[in-house]
C-alpha cells in the first residue's frame, strides 16, 4: 500500500488514521478495532463492510508479508 495514500485515508467511523496489514489484506483502525478489506487493490471503506478485529495490534500493521 502506498505510504502517501495511507497518510490521507481515515477510518470512516472515527476519522482516525489507518494502518496497512498486508497479511490480512485490510486497512486496520486501531482506535475502533475495525478492519476494512482491500479487494483487488480497492479499499472498501464503508462502515457496513468493516470487520471486528479484536486482536488488532501494531505488529499486524508492521508485518511485511
Amino acid at each position: 500500500m502506498d505510504g502517501k495514500l495511507l497518510e490521507i485515508l481515515v477510518c470512516p467511523s472515527c476519522h482516525g488514521g489507518l494502518q496497512w496489514a498486508p497479511g490480512r489484506q485490510m486497512l486496520l483502525c486501531p482506535a475502533e478495532r475495525l478492519g476494512y478489506p482491500v479487494v483487488d487493490g480497492i479499499a472498501h471503506l464503508l462502515e457496513e463492510e468493516a470487520l471486528a478485529v479484536p486482536d488488532i495490534g501494531v505488529a499486524d500493521a508492521a508485518r511485511d508479508d
